[in-house]
């Protein structure tokens, strides 16, 4: 039996563990060091073949862990947790609400820009569509909207957390590849404009066409404009990490700790007490150990993949075929759909990307080609960065999929009246409206590129 075979078997073995509930990150570990014990028992014998992969693997947590890029996921996550205890979200959609209204859908629209306001200031989603459950969701149906959409457009607009900076995701995705951390951040701004106004047009047009979301008016001017200085924290932490990003006079670590700063300030100038506080780190420590502990197993498992060769054999296997290379990149991604349905957004990604990406970037013509002789009209560095906005962009339609669809059972979790088959069947139209955006970033890839390309 050839490492090849073991990686074979193994890879099987993961995705059966996974299928029967298994967390990935202890799946992906164990796999990882099984594998590693049976290519190095091939090598050196039963017993040093263990303690070769026993040492391999242990060694993997703390020289991961100390890894600088690394640093700004609590930061992240940390200014979230901060501006819902804080009570910012309310003066965010209320801010939304006076100003988009008035149109038909309005308080779903606005219900969608608040997310996204939200999401500019949170790393996750599932926060972002829990926060809104219970901030958005009470003001629709009382304005005569159905729970259906009220509730989809809360799980869909979610999603966008995962694309507007500061993302989480995109931060995992950054470390996985070996890219920049802040070229990948400035990059998801356009895609995340992109959806939020092709969110806004669907919900715009099954108001006008379908009814159910009537405008809600009697807002003057004055009002309007009252409800904007509760909106500063959070202007003021976007345009903080942006300009830091974008002109390069702070790290994605130091930007993060500055918002995070902004957004505590604000929130003890709301009156946030101690409790509060404590309830926002303790969620931020909780969730930043759950991330680390699926990169740490993933870790193990992507070294065990490296010494059994299935990522160059995928990668050849790509490079070969005879057909065209954008056709090969749709099936990939409608592999993506698919495996969505299954998995976690994170878990996809973190188990996918070390055989996929290598692929990517062969098709394209390597890491290091020009623009001139690539495959698909971008340098190495910019495919990098345009196939992370795809690939998370196609993370997102899991998170409103089903049969595991988390920002659905999230909305129905904290609205109970809400059966998740009603969540999963009004998501239905902003499924659609996030493959219209794949295909538009894949048609124009300059969306993606164009940011980044200036820094």
């Amino acid at each position: 039996m050839t490492p090849f075979d073991i990686g074979l078997i193994m890879t099987g073995m993961l995705l059966l563990l996974v299928i029967i509930g298994v967390r990935v990150a202890f799946a992906a570990a164990f796999v990882g060091i099984m594998g590693m014990v049976a290519i190095f028992s091939m090598r050196l014998g039963f017993e040093r073949g263990v303690m070769t992969a026993a040492k391999m693997a242990g060694t993997i947590p703390h020289s991961k862990s100390v890894t600088y890029a690394l640093s700004v996921l609590p930061t992240f996550i940390l200014i979230g947790f901060l501006a819902y205890y804080a009570g910012l979200t309310k003066q965010l959609f209320e801010a939304s609400k006076r100003w988009l209204g008035w149109l038909p859908g309005g308080l779903a629209i606005g219900t969608v820009f608040a997310t996204a306001g939200f999401a500019a200031v949170s790393g996750a989603s599932t926060a972002t569509s829990a926060v809104f459950a219970r901030v958005a969701i009470p003001e629709m149906l009382e304005a005569g909207y159905s729970k259906r959409l009220s509730a989809a457009v809360v799980a869909a607009g979610g999603t966008l957390a995962s694309l507007i900076p500061p993302s989480a995701i995109l931060v995992i995705y950054a470390i996985l590849v070996e890219e920049s951390v802040g070229k990948l951040l400035m990059a998801g701004f356009l895609p995340g404009v992109v959806s939020v106004l092709i969110y806004a047009a669907i919900i715009y047009v099954i108001a006008a066409l379908q009814g159910g979301a009537p405008a809600i008016g009697g807002y003057s001017w004055r009002e309007r404009f009252e409800s904007v200085p509760g909106t500063f924290p959070i202007i003021g932490v976007i345009l903080i990490i942006f300009s830091s990003l974008y002109f390069g006079f702070a790290t994605p670590t130091e930007a993060g700790a500055c918002g995070a700063f902004v957004v505590l300030l604000a929130a003890f100038y709301k009156g946030m007490r101690t409790k509060q506080l404590f309830l926002a780190l303790h969620e931020t420590a909780k969730l930043t150990v759950m991330i680390f502990t699926l990169i740490w197993g993933v870790l193990v498992y992507v070294r065990f993949l490296g010494f059994a060769g299935l990522p160059d054999a995928f990668r050849e296997f790509i490079v070969a075929l005879d057909y065209p290379p954008m056709m090969i990149i749709v099936c990939i991604l409608l592999g993506y759909a698919v495996l969505g349905m299954f998995m976690d957004a994170i878990g996809m990604l973190v188990l996918t990307l070390p055989v996929v990406f290598p692929a990517i970037m062969a098709l394209n013509g390597g890491l290091d080609v020009s623009a001139a002789e690539s495959t698909l009209g971008m340098s190495g560095a910019a495919c990098a960065i345009w196939f992370g906005i795809i690939v998370v962009k196609m993370a997102e339609l899991c998170l409103i999929t089903p049969p595991i669809g988390l920002n659905c059972f999230v909305v129905s979790g904290v609205r109970p009246d809400i059966p998740v088959q009603e969540v999963f069947r009004g998501a239905t139209p902003f499924f659609v409206a996030d493959v219209v955006t794949v295909a538009v970033l894949v048609a124009f890839p300059a969306i993606i590129t164009f940011l980044p390309s200036l820094m």
